[in-house]
């Protein structure tokens, strides 16, 4: 999950206290959303959680070929994030399965334990620039796209502003990958509280290509996102579904469905914190 700090005291201050405007137009809604989740960027760095991901593949008539998914619990180790698996098809580890994560744990602890500071610097400045990064994509969504309301909705029994996005005719980007946003329509749901994005929906309008063109997402994939409150202090993420048929290496044909899932947040500082190997008995269940 992409994060990143900022301090702003004065700016957060501001966010956290304001509401939109009477009269206040889609765009400067989602320019506003965008300026608070700020806000999250920061706070998101305090949790760890569980992650659930699965794939569903499916044939050339859309029926279900084969299913697997992997949960890992996602904690500090070292101060960076660790992901231990904790089970696979929602099922317990077998010993053998447990055995070989505790290992592969064991050996990336010992890894950052024995970091010189040369190391542990550059690997700092390396997730810095990632957060950097991700926070300049999510600042360009307001001039990539033409906004329009779409109406008013209650979601988890918060009212919502419904807001479409078209991309914006002659948008070019400034930052690193962009100009992916040009290839996108969608539908977002904020809050109209506290102008957090409860859900985001995505379709591709043109083909996206990743990876010097080793994976390419034609028209028509679709993409979710949502978002909860967490501790009644942020919005951390919950949900993010990607159904693709996609061309992997230019031959092989990838139709699936991603599903990842992310829950049971503790706060670093204050309910979770770097465990040893020998304590890392118990498997944290999934609900």
């Amino acid at each position: 999950m992409p994060v990143k700090s900022y301090t702003m005291k004065y700016f957060v201050l501001a966010c956290l206290f304001a509401t939109p405007l009477l009269g206040e137009d889609a765009a400067s809604i989602v320019r506003r959303s965008v300026e608070r989740d700020r806000v999250n960027f920061e706070r998101a760095r305090d949790y760890t959680f569980l992650e659930r991901t699965a794939v569903r593949e499916y044939d050339g008539r859309g029926r279900l070929k084969k299913s697997a998914s992997e949960t890992f619990d996602v904690l500090m180790l070292g101060g960076r994030p660790y992901k231990r698996l904790t089970a696979k098809d929602d099922r317990p580890l077998t010993p053998a399965e447990a055995a070989k994560a505790e290992a592969t744990f064991e050996k990336e602890m010992r890894k950052r334990q024995t970091e010189t500071e040369k190391q542990r610097a550059a690997q700092a400045a390396k997730e810095e620039k990632q957060r950097r990064e991700a926070r300049a994509f999510l600042t360009e969504i307001p001039q990539a796209f033409e906004f329009r309301m779409a109406g008013e909705e209650e979601v988890d029994g918060l009212p919502v502003w419904v807001i479409d996005a078209e991309p914006r005719a002659g948008f070019k980007s400034k930052v690193k990958r962009g100009n992916l946003l040009s290839k996108f329509r969608g539908r977002i749901w904020i809050a109209q509280g506290d102008l957090q994005w409860v859900r985001v929906e995505a379709e591709t309008i043109d083909t996206v290509s990743f990876g010097l063109f080793l994976a390419r997402l034609g028209p028509g994939a679709r993409l979710s996102f949502e978002q909860r409150r967490v501790n009644d202090e942020v919005w951390l993420p919950s949900r993010a579904t990607t159904r693709l048929d996609a061309r992997v290496a230019l031959l092989r044909r990838f139709n699936a469905e991603v599903d990842v899932e992310w829950k049971q947040y503790r706060k670093f500082q204050t309910d979770s914190r770097v465990v040893e190997a020998s304590e890392l008995t118990a498997e944290p269940e999934f609900q």
